[in-house]
């Protein structure tokens, strides 16, 4: 398989598109710290790895000052100090070198005690700073960038603060070639392990084993995790949206709701299909599958530039409400996909390189019963390609995979 990556130059562009748009305005981009170094990876926020490509380098922090009279000044990469005793526990890291500016594709590189200095001169000149991160609610804690903000506000006579954070949502939002050929390989490994699980699905198994199965043929295929927590729902659980336990054997009759998706450097795959554990679907099964499997062909069909995900909903909700479910239909259509399962959204329509999904579903749980079927689908200049389509998801396709 040929290698699938992003090239420093991509990035490089990302942040000179982002440099225009913020004019004259300084930003600043935090990758963020671990909650537990021992116990998970760590990944840095998504706007800085988007606009940096590192995603393991904690407490790093990226300087956009477009205005600065020094090109090279315009973006600075601003890292920990070295720490010769942690890092033989946490693992090497490079020197301010030749090789350290050549991996990361940044001319100007600080540690943490130039750094002060350096921002504070950006924003003396300037006298105008701009939030890149999503806004919080009241309830969240300040985003990093405008707490930073309203210390130096304090120091900085005049110093405004303007609301950029839809910026790089639109950046974002329009997928590259390479990040669809990274989102395509994650979809492709995810296919993967649905035909391994649609083979290995019976009665008398566990969820977990479900999943297992699932996930086992993600990591052989080549993904190094999940993009989200695996939800492999029978019977009941089916009708529960973000089921996680999966600890209850599956029993005959019962409907297996399995939504999940392989990760492939960075970005991830959502995809769900429901399965009938005896391999064939009921009447009333097939019944209610028939009705989702429309919404979620119709809703693909409706996908183009120029529409929002709330006018590709209302196609979806028509066909499941003439079929007297449309109160069992109780989220909404799809989201962007990208360096998140939810990924970033603009406040706009849907425009060519837009990836999202496309989720129909319908619960019953007074008939333990139910049905979702996700693709991921591309927005093109033209209209759509659905990336997951060799996923099979007809009626008589899922029972044929599961016959094996």
């Amino acid at each position: 398989m040929a290698e699938i990556s992003i090239p420093l130059s991509e990035y490089a562009e990302r942040r000179a598109s982002l440099r225009r748009a913020l004019k004259s305005s300084v930003g600043v981009v935090f990758a963020g710290e671990p909650a537990d170094p021992l116990h998970g990876d760590f990944r840095a926020h998504p706007h800085f790895e988007y606009l940096t490509g590192m995603a393991d380098e904690h407490g790093a922090i990226l300087v956009l000052d477009p205005a600065n009279p020094v090109e090279n000044l315009r973006e600075i990469l601003v890292l920990r100090p070295l720490n010769p005793e942690l890092e033989k526990w946490d693992g090497l890291r490079l020197g301010i070198t030749k090789a350290l500016k050549d991996k990361t594709g940044f001319k100007v590189i600080l540690r943490y005690d130039r750094y002060p200095r350096a921002l504070a001169d950006a924003v003396r000149r300037t006298k105008s700073v701009a939030c890149l991160h999503p806004l919080a609610w009241h309830t969240q804690p300040v985003t990093p960038d405008l707490a930073l903000f309203k210390t130096l506000a304090a120091r900085i006579p005049d110093l405004v603060i303007e609301d950029r954070t839809e910026a790089v949502a639109l950046l974002r939002s329009v997928k590259s070639k390479h990040e669809v050929a990274m989102i395509q390989q994650a979809i492709d490994i995810t296919a993967a392990g649905f035909e391994a699980l649609a083979k290995a699905l019976r009665p008398g198994i566990g969820e977990f084993d479900a999943q297992e199965t699932l996930e086992h043929a993600y990591r052989t295929n080549g993904s190094r995790g999940t993009a989200f927590g695996t939800i492999a729902g029978a019977g009941l659980n089916s009708t529960v949206l973000h089921y996680r336990a999966n600890d209850r054997t599956i029993e005959k009759g019962d409907l297996v709701c399995v939504d999940s998706g392989a990760r492939f450097g960075g970005y991830g795959a959502d995809i769900t299909r429901t399965f009938p554990a005896d391999g064939r679907f009921s009447t009333r099964q097939r019944e209610v599958y028939d009705v989702v499997l429309a919404a979620n062909e119709a809703a693909i069909r409706a996908v183009k530039p120029g529409v929002r995900i709330a006018d590709i909903d209302k196609v979806a909700r028509a066909i499941i409400t003439r079929a007297g479910l449309g109160d069992y239909f109780i989220h909404g259509i799809g989201h962007h996909l990208g360096l998140e399962t939810h990924d970033i959204t603009p406040d706009a329509s849907l425009e060519a390189g837009n990836v999202i999904t496309i989720e129909p579903g319908v619960y019953l749980p007074d008939e333990a019963l139910g049905v979702r079927i996700e693709d991921d689908v591309l927005v093109t200049k033209d209209g759509r390609k659905n990336l997951s389509a060799k996923i099979p998801k007809r009626a008589a396709d899922v029972e044929s995979l599961m016959a094996g």
